[in-house]
């Protein structure tokens, strides 16, 4: 039998090889190879394009590490993925990470081997070419060659405690402690210290850049241990409920959504009896409402002048489509369904509905309380709601031309993904600017905006109709 060291060592090699494997195979071996390098070049493009206008260079990276801890926070939702494969609700998939029942090496240390794969992986295929982008920057507010190493470390620990606070968060609530209850005793805290003027940010990863310190390093290593330890040891990925019995409603919701396919209503229904349920939609919203707080507040310190509101968080806050729709076709095979007397039109019919049901009003409440909270007006609000609803169709409709029914897998192929960026930055960017940086808008400007926005709604029906086509041909209808 083999040494307990050597089990880990071949365990995590298998763990690193597989994710590349899967990848690979997925999106092509040289195709993906060419990823970080795609990355790398919308980097560089992007800090080129900030410093030119006027951003300073410490914001752009205070950006960047809010970025990535989202990222980190995103790639931990494997926790929630992991139980529903254990629950069958990925179909036949069996995950590694979750084998401990039939390897000889504990759940807690395949948790541990996972979380550190992750951070090896991501950091290769994300930050270090991010990091290297940085290249452009040299000689600019003082910033070396030296400060290169520095901004990966900090960006990879920044990311390693977005993968642990949320596995921390899954594995609190699989004994029973709601998340909502985790994340409003974290705001409770986050905003006693900040009350109390307490300089929080100097003991995590990020001021490992800013202000290097012994706090920062050995805050940063406690916060990294401590949630990681915490998540391992409460995390529990096979429910304890004796049966898996559910209530009957499939009938009772298919009748109350007029669902004649019934395919609306299984959509509903997986994403709702998964691990998390529906509030996972509501989750990855709240993680791009924080961005867009932050992105308004950093854009209204450097230009000294408030953003407009409705435009600023209606562009933004349609990016959401994007994690919506990720969640809706995650749980089905649209192949599965070619047996009965269905076609890939009726499914991306369901699709775009439960998008509808689920996906856009969770992103028109968080603009509700972004209007809410920073006081838009009521023109401004308006011409947000429509740019809202319009990239949310247009993300629809784009990602579902792209990536048909698997967005998380196949935008990691590097040529669908720079389409994807081109596509999305050139509807996106512009309007940014202006609700950005050219704030206060009149009432002329907001019309136009907003007629924009119904433009953007055209544009996504008509991608929603190539993706129908296409991949009805592909997937042999």
């Amino acid at each position: 039998m083999l040494g307990i060291d050597r089990i880990d060592r071949v365990v995590f090699t298998r763990m690193l090889g597989e994710e590349w494997r899967l990848h690979a195979s997925l999106f092509g071996g040289r195709r993906f190879a060419l990823f970080p390098l795609l990355v790398a070049a919308l980097t560089a493009a992007g800090v080129v394009a900030l410093v030119e206008t006027g951003t300073s260079l410490s914001s752009v990276i205070a950006g960047l590490h809010a970025l990535v801890f989202a990222f980190g926070l995103h790639t931990g939702s494997i926790g929630l993925v992991g139980r529903d494969a254990i629950e069958d609700l990925l179909g036949d998939v069996t995950l590694l990470v979750f084998s401990a029942h039939t390897l000889p090496i504990s759940r807690r240390r395949l948790l541990g081997h996972f979380l550190v794969k992750d951070a090896l992986y991501y950091s290769g295929l994300f930050l270090v070419p991010i990091t290297a982008a940085f290249v452009v920057a040299v000689g600019q507010g003082g910033f070396g060659f030296l400060d290169l190493g520095r901004l990966w470390l900090s960006t990879t620990a920044t990311f390693l405690l977005g993968l642990v606070v949320t596995l921390a968060l899954v594995g609190i609530a699989t004994r029973g402690v709601s998340g909502w209850f985790s994340i409003g005793g974290l705001s409770l805290v986050g905003g006693g210290l900040w009350y109390a003027n307490v300089d929080v940010l100097a003991a995590t990863p990020y001021a490992l850049y800013a202000e290097p310190s012994v706090l920062a390093f050995s805050g940063t290593l406690a916060l990294l241990v401590g949630t990681a330890v915490l998540g391992i040891y409460a995390y529990e990925p096979v429910d304890a409920a004796p049966t898996r019995t559910r209530v009957p409603v499939f009938t009772k919701w298919r009748r109350r959504l007029g669902d004649d396919t019934g395919l609306t209503t299984k959509t509903l229904l997986d994403v709702a009896r998964s691990n998390g349920g529906l509030w996972k939609l509501l989750f990855s919203g709240g993680i791009l409402f924080a961005v867009c707080v932050g992105l308004v507040e950093l854009a209204e310190r450097i230009t000294g002048v408030a953003p407009s509101v409705g435009i600023t968080f209606g562009a933004l806050l349609g990016l959401s489509a994007f994690t919506s729709y990720n969640w809706i076709t995650q749980y089905d095979d649209p192949t599965s369904y070619l047996r009965y007397p269905l076609g890939v039109p009726d499914l991306f019919a369901a699709k775009r509905r439960a998008m509808v049901l689920v996906g856009l009003p969770t992103a028109v409440g968080y603009f509700a309380l972004a209007a809410l909270l920073f006081g838009a007006s009521a023109v401004d609000a308006v011409a947000g709601l429509l740019l809202l609803v319009g990239y949310h169709q247009y993300l629809f409709g784009l990602t579902a031309a792209l990536a048909g029914f698997e967005p998380n897998e196949f935008l990691f192929d590097s040529l669908k993904f720079l389409l994807f960026t081109a596509a999305v930055a050139a509807v996106l960017v512009p309007v940014l600017v202006v609700g950005l940086a050219l704030a206060p808008l009149g009432g002329t400007t907001l019309a136009l905006l907003g007629g924009v926005g119904l433009g953007l709604l055209v544009l996504g029906e008509l991608c929603y109709r190539y993706a129908v086509a296409r991949w009805t041909t592909r997937l042999g209808d």
